[in-house]
């Protein structure tokens, strides 16, 4: 039975004030990345592709674990893109063969007098062939299933996204503080006042 399960999930993060503007931080799409999955599920295939191992998903008493191929690049304008290449789902290869995910999204920064904030989307879709137990529930029961699963990953994302993201950009401007402030100082031994 051939099914589709979609998703979509906003966000808006009010940035706090810090001496090196995000746009900077966002022009790294590899550190929101790791915003985002813990980093013991990322592996990093080029420089803007990355293969995320998911936490293991529940649908309908059967359990599977996708890994997901993403591509993470900022555009000269500032935002930040996200796209699915490939997804492979590990241990049911009847369920991999018949499996598709599509996963878009963007987070984009906007200046707004004197804040700046971060707007964002992301659609998740999945189309799959259930296996033939899954024909005897009704579709409307499956769709509804399937959507709050796919709700609650997006879900889970934002909620890092929230937390993480804001940590990282505080962190890398503390990192990129002290490191101009080794490089500016000077080798010369201060002179003592006499007394």
């Amino acid at each position: 039975m051939a099914i589709r399960f979609t998703a979509s999930q906003s966000v808006e993060i009010a940035v706090p004030q810090e001496s090196i503007p995000i746009q900077h931080y966002l022009r790294q799409p590899q550190r929101l990345v790791k915003a985002l999955v813990d980093n013991s599920r990322i592996q990093q295939l080029s420089e803007d592709v990355f293969r995320l191992k998911m936490r293991p998903l529940n649908f309908m008493s059967v359990s599977i674990q996708p890994t997901v191929d993403m591509r993470v690049w900022a555009e000269s304008n500032g935002i930040i893109c996200l796209r699915s290449l490939r997804c492979e789902i590990l241990g049911f290869e009847f369920i991999n063969q018949r499996f598709a995910l599509n996963l878009k999204g963007y987070l984009s920064p906007k200046q707004l007098s004197t804040d700046t904030r971060l707007q964002g989307r992301a659609d998740l879709e999945v189309q799959v062939d259930l296996p033939p137990p899954f024909s005897l529930t009704p579709k409307p029961i499956l769709e509804a299933a399937g959507n709050g699963l796919l709700k609650s990953v997006l879900l889970t994302i934002k909620q890092r996204l929230l937390h993480q993201l804001l940590a990282d950009y505080h962190y890398w401007v503390i990192s990129q503080m002290k490191d101009e402030g080794l490089e500016g100082e000077s080798t010369e031994l201060p002179m003592l006042n006499p007394k």
